[in-house]
C-alpha cells in the first residue's frame, strides 16, 4: 500500500504571500510619488489678501508720505486761513521778528516816521547775497538821505545774521524771520526757500513798490532809482 502524502497548510502559504505582498517596495523598485506643485507667489497672494482685513473688515489705508523724512510736512497741513500776500497800496504787517541783536522788532512801526526798504536774501553770508547787502551797504548813505531806513530779511538766525553783520560792516539792521511770516505776506515764499526781492514803503507803511525776483547787483540799483523817482 503506497504512503499518503503529507497535508500541505494553504492557508500559511497564503498569509506569508499577503504579507509579503504589503510589504513596501524599495526605492530602487518603486520611484517616490512626486510632491504636489505650490504655485510661485500663491503664499504672497495669501498675505496680500489677509493684509487689508481684519476679522473680515477691510483696513484703512496707510496715507502715503505721512512719514518725517523730508521734514516739509507743515506744507501741507492745512493752515488756518490763507496767507494775504501784500499788494500795491497794502500797508505793513503787524509780525514780530527778532534783529541781529536778538531784539523784538514790531515790523508795522518801521514805517511810522520815515520810508523803509526791506530787501530779501535767500541766505546770509553766500555769494550771491552778499553782493545785494553790499551794494544796499554802499547806497546807504543815500537812502538815508532821501529820508528812508534800510532792513535786511533772510531766515538765518539772528547769530548767523551778526557775523555776517560784522564781517561785511553792514551799517543796517537785519530780521530773522524763521518761519517765513513775513516772507509769505510779501509773496517771496517758494517752499522752503526765500525768493530774493525788495519792498519799498513810504512813510506810514504803504507798499508804493515791489520787485521779486531781482538779480544781487541790480536790486539796491533799482531800489535807488525808485525812491529817487519819488523824491523829485
Amino acid at each position: 500500500m503506497a504512503p499518503r502524502k503529507a497535508l500541505v497548510d494553504t492557508s500559511t502559504e497564503r498569509r506569508r504571500s499577503s504579507r509579503i505582498a504589503d510589504k513596501p517596495k524599495s526605492p530602487v523598485e518603486e520611484k517616490a510619488a512626486p510632491k504636489p506643485r505650490v504655485k510661485k507667489g500663491g503664499k504672497k497672494r495669501e498675505a496680500d489678501g489677509d493684509e487689508g482685513e481684519e476679522n473680515g473688515k477691510p483696513l484703512p489705508k496707510k496715507a502715503k508720505g505721512s512719514g518725517d523724512e523730508d521734514g516739509e510736512e507743515q506744507d501741507e497741513l492745512p493752515d488756518e486761513g490763507e496767507d494775504k500776500v501784500l499788494s500795491i497800496g497794502d500797508l505793513l504787517p503787524t509780525v514780530t521778528l527778532k534783529n541781529e541783536k536778538d531784539e523784538d522788532v514790531n515790523v508795522a512801526e518801521l514805517a511810522a516816521e520815515r520810508g523803509l526798504i526791506l530787501f530779501l536774501v535767500p541766505k546770509a553770508d553766500t555769494p550771491g547775497c552778499t553782493k545785494q547787502a553790499c551794494g544796499f551797504r554802499d547806497s546807504y548813505p543815500d537812502f538815508t538821505k532821501h529820508d528812508f531806513n534800510v532792513y535786511c530779511v533772510s531766515a538765518d538766525t539772528t547769530t548767523a545774521q551778526a557775523k555776517w553783520q560784522t564781517k561785511q560792516q553792514l551799517p543796517y539792521s537785519l530780521l530773522s524771520d524763521r518761519q517765513r511770516v513775513l516772507v509769505r505776506a510779501l509773496g517771496a515764499a517758494d517752499g522752503n526757500k526765500t525768493t530774493r526781492s525788495h519792498f519799498i514803503f513810504e512813510k506810514g507803511g504803504k507798499l508804493v513798490d515791489r520787485q521779486l525776483p531781482v538779480k544781487p547787483v541790480e536790486s539796491p540799483q533799482q531800489a535807488l532809482k525808485f525812491v529817487e523817482s519819488i523824491q523829485a
